[in-house]
């Protein structure tokens, strides 16, 4: 699965990557968790009929996907992760997977790994491409309206079984979308969800890095560049205090990433 990731680009390197006309400055984040606003890319209707290619632009919004027709937004589970592989038969996702696929722009992810016995604790590991650099999560987007009126725009990410290099840690990682396939998971008005399932695989085993950080991760109050640091993974000092749930904005409140 994929429950925290990080986005410590520049706005400038994210928007040449996604080759978006305009991209609001936004801050380093090193430890972005569920319910947070995340930026997100969706096509855009293209500009005119010659146009072969829509246009992209970028969005916030929360991470914790809501389909249209739940009812009790309290009692319906936080959907941030959708597996790819089921994504087009659930009813949760079916929707969004044939009209509103999204990427999700990254700079990697952490995941843990379980320690041996009951209360051993957990190791997180930073995982990011090899060389740094942005990468793309495929998304998936709905926009929520609640009986009042008001609209909040939610988002899961896709994720698929591990490649071999990173399944000791976790079986489960999100899907990463390759620069030359953008075009193609973005067009939702050709590209049915049958037509874009060969990206929805592992990538290579030589594409991620996995560091061991600190625990200081399981804090979402932490959101610094120390959270990526390496560590000796036999010398971690005790864990700090259980972390505290992220804040929820409610349907309609407005998003930022200050």
């Amino acid at each position: 699965m994929c429950g925290r990731f990080a986005l410590s680009a520049m706005p400038e390197e994210v928007r040449e990557f996604f080759s978006l006309m305009e991209l609001e400055d936004f801050p380093p984040r090193y430890n972005i968790a569920p319910t947070q606003p995340i930026v997100i890319v969706q096509a855009t209707e293209p500009a005119n009929e010659a146009s072969n290619r829509p246009d992209r632009q970028a969005l916030l919004v929360r991470w914790g996907l809501l389909p249209r027709w739940v009812k009790d937004t309290k009692a319906f589970p936080l959907l941030i992760n959708a597996r790819s592989e089921k994504a087009a038969e659930k009813a949760a996702f079916k929707a969004a997977m044939r009209h509103r696929r999204v990427l999700v722009p990254a700079s990697g992810f952490y995941e843990w790994r379980r320690g041996e016995g009951r209360k051993a604790r957990s190791q997180p590991f930073w995982i990011r491409p090899r060389g740094g650099g942005v990468i793309a999560f495929a998304g998936l987007m709905e926009t929520y309206a609640d009986a009042a009126g008001g609209e909040i725009d939610t988002a899961a990410i896709l994720t698929t079984a591990a490649n071999s290099a990173l399944s000791s840690i976790h079986d489960r990682m999100p899907v990463v979308i390759e620069p030359g396939d953008f075009a193609r998971w973005l067009d939702c008005r050709t590209q049915e969800p049958r037509d874009v399932a060969d990206l929805l695989r592992p990538v290579s085993d030589d594409f991620f890095e996995a560091i061991p950080v600190s625990e200081a991760v399981n804090a979402v109050a932490n959101d610094n560049a120390a959270l990526q640091e390496r560590i000796d993974p036999l010398a971690e000092t005790p864990a700090p205090a259980a972390d505290e749930p992220a804040a929820e904005k409610p349907p309609g409140a407005q998003l930022s990433l200050f």
